[in-house]
């Protein structure tokens, strides 16, 4: 399985999003639609935080774990299949790596060569991810995120953009050996935090007995580089917020407001989040049915 392809049986729910943002959206007051976008965009912010917390301690705590790769003056370049082995063990054991929903895991030595990710077919060895992303040299020091693209073949799909986070792995003597990662794709992540949000706001109606309809509902993540939603986000919905240029808007804060896409009118917010590093930020837009 590909880095690209791992998370992606993408799920009914989000082809119906797109069937339905065709439909006559319910007029409501522009400022109601963007409060209510401005709460969406809250709760995806505070699911982040939630996920960046368990990529802090899941790697932290798995670093420990790949130490004994270098046990005995070991070389885990000669031994990949025993480094995809130790990332196996660490997505077994280390609870908070599995509970983030990271799409993939992987060892790089101290110069920034991938030696080995966790997936069956492992593209990414060889590559020098200090030169892909070249934030990453600091996870020698802590924890460290950093954005960039994988020198991969392009997959099916619109442009994508990679983050990742790094440890550092110490040798028995303390010294750095190598760099733990993890990560995912900007649309890899959207889609998780869609998925969650609109399984929570379906619970929550449920748990309510309201007859109330599900939003029209998107989660999108932005930088310097462009806006970025699932897979199955119709283009134009990035489109309308790349024009906002969200980095600058949301430079000195959260923003919020109204747009209309195809005769259909949204709310959306959008707003920094300093976990993930750099300019990047979390959107939503939402319409209500």
């Amino acid at each position: 399985m590909s880095l690209h392809s791992r998370v992606f049986s993408i799920c009914g729910f989000a082809a119906l999003a797109c069937m339905v943002a065709s439909l006559p959206a319910c007029k409501e007051d522009a400022k109601i639609m963007a409060q209510k976008a401005a709460a969406s965009q809250a709760d995806a912010a505070k699911l982040n935080e939630e996920n960046i917390a368990k990529v802090t301690s899941g790697l932290t705590q798995g670093a420990v774990k790949l130490t004994s790769l270098y046990a005995n003056g070991a070389d885990p370049h000669e031994d990949p299949q025993a480094v995809r082995a130790a990332l196996f063990q660490n997505r077994r054991d280390v609870a908070d790596i599995n509970l983030a929903r990271t799409t993939f895991s992987a060892l790089c030595d101290d110069k920034g060569v991938a030696i080995r990710n966790d997936l069956e077919q492992d593209s990414m060895a060889g590559q020098n991810l200090f030169k892909a992303f070249p934030r990453l040299a600091d996870a020698k020091n802590g924890f460290t995120t950093a954005t960039g693209i994988f020198n991969l073949p392009p997959p099916p799909a619109p442009a994508d953009r990679d983050w990742i986070a790094g440890v550092p792995v110490k040798k028995p003597d303390g010294s750095v050996a190598g760099i733990y990662i993890t990560g995912w794709t900007y649309r890899q992540y959207a889609f998780q935090l869609q998925d969650t949000l609109r399984q929570r706001m379906s619970d929550d109606l449920e748990k309510s007995h309201s007859n109330a309809k599900l939003p029209v509902f998107y989660v999108l993540l932005f930088d310097g580089t462009g806006v970025y939603g699932t897979p199955l986000t119709p283009a134009v919905n990035e489109s309308k917020l790349k024009d906002l240029d969200l980095p600058a808007k949301t430079a000195a804060g959260p923003v919020q407001g109204t747009i209309t896409v195809d005769d259909r009118d949204f709310g959306y917010a959008a707003a920094r989040a300093p976990s993930l590093g750099g300019d990047m930020g979390i959107a939503v837009m939402r319409s209500e049915l």
